[in-house]
């Protein structure tokens, strides 16, 4: 008898004891449990984003705006990685390589993301025009605009997590 694999519940540890990773050799694409329907945004019943409580607007001076700050919070490669496999299950990718997948933080640490939460992690993809890297310039730009008092961090999450596609017009400095 299998056990069920939820991303919200298990953490990264548990995750991987419980639940089989099939090997690539050996797996078609694996059963799905979050869609891929809204790619290049995350399925938002798995993956809806979740905030970090120390990072307000009144804290941006102390947390986002100082440089190096988010690698004090990132969470280890360890960490993440058994997220990541996990993730590329439940998202039923018939690409299994971890390196094609960033565990990306879909509101990002640069922006009051939740570091740990699984709530606001997942296996984006690299492939695609709209993905891991082009993510990443959406981000640096919305958070300059914060830091900058262009936009407030309420909008600048709200922004990102409706659509990081659209991020930067929608803030209007795009």
């Amino acid at each position: 008898m299998s056990v069920p694999c939820l991303r919200f519940v298990l953490p990264a540890a548990a995750l991987l004891a419980a639940c089989a990773v099939p090997s690539p050799a050996h797996a078609a694409t694996p059963a799905a449990s979050c869609s891929r329907a809204d790619l290049p945004l995350p399925d938002p019943a798995c993956t809806p984003g979740a905030l970090n409580p120390d990072v307000t607007q009144a804290t941006i001076g102390s947390t986002i705006c100082v440089s190096g700050w988010t690698a004090t919070i990132r969470p280890s490669t360890s960490y993440t990685n058994a997220l990541k496999r996990q993730g590329i299950i439940d998202y039923g990718y018939a690409d299994t390589s971890l390196s094609d997948y960033e565990e990306d933080h879909f509101l990002p640490l640069e922006l009051g993301g939740a570091p740990k939460d699984p709530a606001n992690l997942w296996p984006e993809p690299h492939a695609g025009s709209e993905n891991s890297y082009s993510k990443d310039s959406v981000e640096n730009a919305v958070k300059k605009a914060v830091c900058a008092r262009r936009v407030t961090l309420d909008d600048a999450q709200q922004a990102m997590l409706t659509d990081w596609t659209t991020a930067e017009s929608v803030l209007g400095i795009g």
